[in-house]
């Protein structure tokens, strides 16, 4: 058993539902975790640039009947911050996981869920540990292999693609710094504040997190440590270097029940990234939201949910 420890809790800002604040050692780093409830496993794993409370509406559903965590990925928030780059690279990022969910689980398989680069990660984590895992649940991310192809083939997604130059040059941390977060605060919040999807509370929040020493540049660092992105102009390379296709863990099939759910209105992560997934992943359900953006999380929670209820069933 790890080192675990608990200190108070965490209050839902929009439902008043305390949350525990656990912290972990996993992996030779410290995580922060949100965790509630008791029976089977199910870990939540966020993207860029949110973190474990990107989940609440999730936590608050499923701790009803089991026991539900939410960490805050290595470089995020109150989890631990490596300095080198090169501690972010999928492999160590799979790792965490395999660990983290040791921890918490009594032998049996558990459900994952990922969205963003968290789901990155649980593609990854499936596709190495199937036996691990009952099902998996992936929300608007990507499965390496087919996006790899795109990012080299496909213009929509290339360009769809392009901010990530930016997340891997030097100087991002100062661009989205800027005036206390307001490129962050426009591109991921804005439109959830003005549809009252996320409240002013929920924006203090976010602030805080991105706030915290390092934060901003250990989420960076996923997209620094796998090279991933749209092809480099020649200009850009001395600092740059080229795009690549990370390395992927484990085989490309995928050997559990896979749920994908995909708002469409995604600016950042193209349709194309479904097209030919059922060759890769052969218990494959996939649900399409035409309304909804990549923030489905948090623009129709209860679907979620509810699309996430049946599969477990």
């Amino acid at each position: 058993m790890r080192a675990f420890q608990r200190e108070g809790t965490v209050r839902d800002a929009a439902k008043g539902r305390p949350l525990n604040d656990t912290y972990v050692i996993a992996n030779g780093i410290r995580f922060h975790c949100l965790t509630a409830g008791e029976g089977p496993l199910i870990l939540f794993l966020h993207g860029f640039p949110e973190f474990s409370y990107a989940w609440k509406e999730q936590l608050r559903e499923f701790s009803k009947d089991h026991l539900v965590v939410a960490p805050d990925l290595r470089g995020y928030n109150l989890t631990d911050k490596p300095a080198h780059v090169d501690d972010y690279r999928l492999p160590i990022l799979v790792e965490d996981i395999r660990q983290l969910a040791n921890h918490f689980r009594a032998q049996q398989k558990f459900l994952l869920v990922g969205h963003d680069w968290g789901g990155v990660i649980a593609w990854a984590f499936a596709s190495e540990h199937p036996g691990d895992l009952h099902k998996l649940v992936i929300i608007n991310a990507p499965f390496p292999p087919i996006f790899w192809k795109l990012l080299s083939t496909d213009p929509d997604q290339q360009q769809a693609s392009q901010y990530m130059l930016l997340f891997r040059s030097a100087g991002a941390e100062a661009v989205l710094s800027l005036d206390n977060y307001a490129i962050l605060t426009d591109k991921v919040l804005g439109d959830l504040l003005r549809s009252g999807a996320l409240s002013e509370a929920d924006e203090a929040a976010y602030l805080a997190a991105w706030s915290q020493p390092g934060a901003l540049t250990g989420g960076l660092n996923y997209y620094r440590a796998s090279h991933v992105g749209p092809p480099v102009p020649p200009a850009l390379e001395p600092q740059l270097g080229a795009s690549v296709s990370a390395p992927y863990p484990g085989e490309n099939q995928v050997r559990v029940p896979v749920l994908v759910l995909w708002g469409e209105k995604d600016t950042a992560l193209t349709t194309k990234n479904l097209d030919g997934l059922g060759e890769y992943v052969p218990q494959l359900t996939i649900q399409r939201f035409p309304d909804a953006s990549h923030w489905i999380i948090h623009e129709q929670p209860a679907a979620v949910n509810a699309s996430i209820r049946a599969f477990l069933k």
